[in-house]
């Protein structure tokens, strides 16, 4: 089994240096990475990145994260990406990146994502420049989405896994407001998941949701909000694909 262990919205400060280390140093007795699903930090300040940093420098498996809505409200993001990454993240946006997962290759796509709403209840690119540009932000998020898993594919990676801040479906946001679902997700990221394919997806944004839902092509969809999971963490697996199987078989004969 792959073993993916995922949280989202820990919102970190430096009150609460610390709380997260503890559990995340077990880490290596039962995971193969871990991905952090947005909203790192509370305002997303210098300092309070710094803390999401030391949280998980030398933890002893990748980290790959995206950022959150928070991670954006100091206008600093990638000074918080920077220090995300000095700590050994791979912090994506429009982008994969590929990590060992024992013998599988685990493929990993990322974006923050963006709201707009789900299929006959979204905003549309029409009217006023500043409501343009909001459905815009959504597609071009969308699109490095997709293009990130096609890549993946091309690079022959075993597993994909779709990392979001915002959520693709509106079931994992049961629970939450229906006036606020508009600013919770969209629909645009589900279409992207379903047409280059995955094996998960993962997001959080949505403190009140859900934990589990589904893309309408299949994907399982996984609500990581800290709030949501009530925990440092959770641990979902993906089966070892046939050929993973049978190579690391053979090699093991080999040997």
């Amino acid at each position: 089994m792959i073993r993916i262990a995922a949280v989202g919205d820990i919102h970190m400060a430096p009150e609460t240096k610390g709380a997260l280390r503890p559990a995340f140093e077990t880490l290596p007795e039962c995971a193969d990475l871990l991905l952090l699903a947005g909203d790192l930090t509370r305002h997303g300040t210098p300092e309070e990145a710094r803390v999401v940093a030391d949280e998980i420098r030398g933890l002893g498996v990748p980290v790959v994260a995206v950022l959150g809505n928070h991670d954006h409200h100091d206008d600093r993001p990638d000074e918080v990406t920077a220090l995300l990454r000095d700590a050994g993240a791979h912090v994506l946006e429009g982008e994969g990146t590929v990590v060992d997962g024992g013998d599988a290759r685990i493929g990993v796509a990322g974006t923050k994502g963006f709201g707009g709403g789900f299929a006959g209840r979204c905003a549309g690119e029409f009217g006023e420049p500043v409501m343009k540009e909001f459905v815009r932000h959504s597609r071009r998020c969308a699109d490095g989405l997709r293009a990130s898993l096609e890549r993946l594919e091309e690079e022959g990676c075993d597993v994909r896994i779709a990392l979001t801040h915002y959520s693709p479906v509106p079931e994992t946001l049961a629970g939450e407001p229906l006036e606020i679902y508009p600013f919770l997700g969209s629909y645009l990221l589900a279409e992207a998941i379903d047409t280059a394919g995955a094996d998960l997806a993962v997001h959080g944004h949505a403190h009140a949701g859900t934990e589990h839902g589904m893309t309408t092509g299949g994907v399982r969809v996984r609500n990581v909000a800290q709030p949501v999971i009530g925990r440092a963490f959770h641990v979902y697996h993906l089966p070892v694909p046939e050929r993973v199987r049978t190579g690391a078989g053979a090699r093991a004969a080999a040997d």
